[in-house]
């Protein structure tokens, strides 16, 4: 072996060995807890292997990881294991492609599965393990599907819905769905304004000589017509083709009017139906605009935005199209309803403290009124069929959410039948999975109805639903076995805090627990249902990729170890779970971080994390793993840290997911503020040095907490708050506030901004400026409010390139150096030293 040879063989084995190999032969290097040591983010914890799916034979594992040493903006790579966890490499990228897709259809035999790759269609062959190209066009197609008999594929391309022959030939286009409130145009052979088609001068006419003009103009072109035997000639001409046209095709377009779009094009399984989403956009409404400052080209570029809860929204229906005749019928829910809000009792929020600041009203007995409306707003979405082809069914949701439907869809007439019905006075959630058990006869789908989200069935006949989980935990994920004769489901039973898979019969009942690590255990079954593939966490250990026997009590096998060596060099800690009472006697879970020689009257931070609906008191690696550091760094300065999962976390049922409805900076404040008092009372915390800092619900509250409850919080960051709901997307904003001009008592209590006169604290607020979440506008907003009442003990950190969630290091560690010393210099009691002066002799 020569030289040069040695030195290729060197590289590849460096390319295809396992990652950890080469991490296991340097000494590992000290981990030094500090900002910017924390702050690398993936850099030290590494990337959490995902994507993970199976080989239809079930002999290997594929899955995307990523180095904690690679660039941060490069694409993971595909790896592949074999099923008993031997053989981890990473592949070319010419391997990938021959990769069995991650995603696609898989065909009834299991042999096929079509999917797209960069917008063209491709064939994967299971038993060959290759892949075979069906398109290769320059428009994307979309949504491929094989057809009820298998014999053919159906897609989407430009908006109408094709069907194909599996080996690339005879296309037949399905639809005729024109955009934009478009006319069918006739094939013409020549062109407006007197011109020919090179080679014709015969048949057409002109666009304009079709078309319906002036009383004037049709005056002339008659004149012309009578006149003029060639003119004459040509009009024959072109109505003799246009009746031709129509008889041959039977099917009339479907015209879109101007703005609306369609989308989400389903072929029923008799092929007689196209099912779609009319989508139309809210009239009148205004999106914002986010500027960006740091660009390319060098000048301040807008992005276009989202628009603001209250404003008109987007609208989407379902169609039914008959294939043969292009006759559309529009799915009808029923639904005429109009919802109204209840609402009662007392404010609890305080009224701001100078007299400058407008005044929440206080609550009374009433009923606010949404807007009379003729047919209930309710958006359907898109059917699911029946293995056996015979019926179909779709979830419906009110605009209001508060109120969600199973619904069945008869075909023939586009009529539908609710077969379950959710109504909840607060907000409805839970909007899949929604499928079909084996028997053709009866759907699955989750329900808040016992007030914990379970499993239930209902039969495609109506009758009373039939609860299959029940208990104090929630049930999530689930699938039908591939086996058809059981589900498969994760749920929180062991505990709040953790996620464990099991198996249960479809007629519910006892479950098989089939995970055994502690923590949150996501698992993917093998075709052949005899092994596991996990991404499993713990409240210490970031995501791994684990492989385990599809059995009670398997020992799981590890197979990544995604963080540097450097990270596994300090000793993290499992903090322990507490719970303490709230003032309404609700016990609140919190994630504890005591320094073991903490000295009583030391301080103490309070951790809020960001909503939509997340938890982050539990026994799992957290997606604010920064943080998690980051508080390794206060306790070892002497704070006591607290991290709340408050009223509107999930993971708890639908008492403390609502307990915000209608108030936020209610029930979500005052148990930071019960979380305050706790540790002053049992973990002996000076109640004069408390903070509390969080992210955009977090930093929300940080705000509320700095602004109404000025004698317990001293100092507080807030990260990319929500300074005003009424500036805040619809989505989110709506369901729990209602709408700011139905709902204007709601928006004022729960919207920071109108207490800022309260401030007394230190208060530091950190923004992205291309936020196009929480816009930047919100924090200066805020920050005029704050100079108009001349309040000074604040900051304000911009992040010029930054959006909602930071992605460089720099950024973040100047964040956090910020609160660090907003901390350090507030909150840490300060000594003073008493000089004698010296006397003159």
């Amino acid at each position: 072996m020569n030289r040069r040879q040695f030195t290729a063989l060197c590289l590849s084995l460096f390319i295809l060995s396992p990652p950890q190999v080469f991490a296991q032969q340097s000494a590992p290097k000290k981990f030094e807890l500090t900002v910017d040591s924390i702050m690398r983010g993936p850099e030290l914890v590494g990337y959490p292997p995902t994507d993970v799916h199976w080989s239809q034979d079930s002999q290997r594992v594929y899955f995307r990881w990523k180095q904690a040493n690679e660039p941060r903006l490069k694409e993971p790579d595909l790896y592949v294991v074999t099923r008993d966890g031997n053989g981890l490499r990473k592949l070319s990228e010419e391997e990938a492609k021959l990769a069995p897709p991650s995603s696609g259809e898989l065909s009834k035999d299991k042999k096929l599965t079509v999917y797209t790759d960069e917008g063209d269609l491709f064939l994967y062959d299971h038993k060959k393990n290759e892949r075979r190209q069906i398109t290769k066009t320059v428009e994307l197609e979309s949504n491929p599907h094989f057809t009820f008999d298998q014999k053919r594929l159906y897609f989407t391309r430009q908006n109408n819905l094709y069907v194909m022959s599996l080996d690339g030939g005879s296309l037949i286009q399905v639809t005729d769905l024109r955009s934009g409130g478009a006319v069918a145009a006739p094939a013409l052979a020549g062109f407006g304004g007197g011109g020919q088609r090179q080679g014709s001068n015969q048949g057409g006419g002109s666009a304009d000589a079709q078309q319906k003009g002036t009383e004037s103009q049709e005056f002339l072109k008659k004149e012309e017509r009578d006149l003029l035997e060639a003119v004459r000639e040509r009009a024959q001409q072109r109505e003799e083709q246009e009746a031709k046209r129509k008889k041959r095709e039977t099917r009339k377009p479907f015209n879109l009017p101007p703005g609306q779009s369609i989308g989400n094009l389903t072929l029923s399984p008799d092929e007689k139906h196209v099912i779609a989403s009319v989508f139309e956009p809210g009239t009148g409404a205004k999106n914002t605009i986010v500027p960006n400052y740091v660009t390319e080209s060098a000048y301040t570029e807008d992005i276009s935005g989202r628009s603001k809860v209250g404003d008109t929204q987007n609208r989407s229906r379902l169609v039914l199209i008959t294939v043969e005749s292009g006759e559309v019928k529009f799915v009808e829910h029923g639904q005429t309803v109009a919802a109204k809000i209840q609402s009662g009792g007392q404010s609890t929020m305080p009224t701001p403290p100078d007299e400058t600041e407008q005044t929440p009203p206080q609550k009374e007995n009433r009923t606010v009124q949404l807007p009379k409306q003729t047919e209930r707003q309710v958006s359907l979405f898109n059917p699911v069929w029946s293995e056996d082809g015979k019926h179909a069914v779709m979830l419906a949701r009110s605009a209001d959410n508060k109120d969600r439907w199973v619904m069945a869809l008869d075909p023939a007439t586009a009529k539908t039948k609710v077969l379950f019905h959710d109504h909840d006075e607060a907000w409805v959630t839970g909007f899949g999975p929604l499928g079909w058990l084996p028997d053709h006869r009866r759907v699955y789908f989750p329900s808040e109805k016992d007030g914990f989200s379970h499993l239930y069935t209902v039969a495609i006949d109506g009758g009373e639903p039939q609860q299959l989980t029940s208990g104090k935990f929630e049930a999530s994920g689930v699938e039908v076995a591939p086996d058809k004769t059981k589900f498969y489901l994760t749920t929180s039973e062991v505990s709040f805090g953790e996620r464990h898979f099991y198996s249960m019969s479809f007629a519910g009942g006892e479950r098989t627990k089939l995970t055994t690590m502690p923590g949150n255990n996501q698992a993917f079954i093998s075709p052949d249902e005899a092994a596991l593939a996990i991404i499993r966490s713990y409240s210490n250990k970031p995501p791994e990729l684990y492989l385990a026997a599809n059995k009670p009590g398997a020992e799981a096998k590890q197979i990544t170890t995604s963080p540097t060596a450097e990270f596994f060099s300090y000793n993290w800690i499992d903090p322990p779970i507490v719970t303490f009472k709230a003032r309404d006697g609700a016990d609140v879970p919190a994630r504890l971080y005591k320094p073991a020689n903490f000295q009583k009257g030391g301080p103490a931070v309070l951790f809020v994390h960001g909503a939509g609906y997340l938890q982050n008191v539990h026994k799992w690696w957290s997606s604010y793993y920064r943080e998690y550091m980051f508080h390794h760094l206060l306790m070892e300065r002497g704070y006591v840290v607290l991290d709340v999962d408050y009223r509107g976390s999930a993971g708890y049922g639908r008492d403390w997911r609502t307990g915000i409805y209608r108030h936020m900076g209610g029930k979500d404040l005052t148990d930071h503020v019960d979380a305050a008092k706790y540790l002053v009372s049992e973990h002996g915390v000076d109640p004069k040095h408390v903070g509390l800092y969080g992210g955009s619900y977090g930093g929300f509250i940080t705000l509320m907490a700095m602004f109404t409850e000025p004698e317990v919080f001293a100092a507080g960051a807030a990260l990319r708050p929500v300074t005003d709901w009424a500036h805040y997307n619809h989505g989110y904003t709506a369901n729990i506030l209602n709408t700011p001009q139905a709902d204007v008592e709601a928006y004022k209590q729960s919207s920071p901004i109108y207490f800022a006169g309260g401030l007394k604290g230190a208060l530091l607020i950190c923004h992205g400026m291309v936020d196009t979440n929480v816009h930047f506008q919100d924090s200066v907003r805020l920050v005029e409010r704050l100079i108009e009442l001349r309040k000074e003990n604040w900051e304000l950190a911009v992040y010029p390139v930054e959006d909602h969630g930071f992605e460089r290091a720099s950024s973040w560690a100047d964040e956090y150096r910020r609160i660090l010393k907003l901390f350090e210099t507030n909150l840490k009691p300060r000594v003073e030293v008493k000089i004698k002066s010296a006397k003159a002799k």
